[in-house]
């Protein structure tokens, strides 16, 4: 059974890191596009970040580019992301995403940047 479930979020100063984790199991994680994104209240779902199969080739959304870091381990299917230097407009629920002929889908964390 396909599994994604992710880990990390909180409540944050501005300034401040979090580190996401989304362990998975179920299917060929090494085959797949892994991608963090994140919805805000009021808000359309945005692309976070993305790493491609094998490679892991790594695409960030200009709001977080130069602060967020996607990484994947295949040896144990998980996906991560260290956010920097985290902002209030950064507060949404996070989403991990496994994409190719098919689309699987994590249950979110909240990430909260209080100032």
């Amino acid at each position: 059974q396909v599994q994604l479930m992710e880990s990390g979020g909180g409540l944050v100063q501005p300034g401040g890191s979090l580190r996401l984790s989304c362990a998975t199991s179920g299917f060929a994680f090494s085959s797949y596009t892994m991608t963090w994104y994140r919805q805000a209240p009021g808000k359309e779902r945005e692309l976070v970040a993305r790493s491609g199969p094998i490679t892991g080739a790594t695409m960030y959304a200009d709001s977080v580019k130069g602060r967020f870091t996607i990484a994947r381990d295949n040896a144990k299917n998980t996906v991560y992301l260290q956010m920097d230097s985290l902002k209030p407009e950064d507060t949404a629920m996070y989403y991990c995403a496994a994409l190719w002929g098919l689309e699987y889908w994590g249950q979110g964390t909240q990430v909260t940047v209080f100032s």
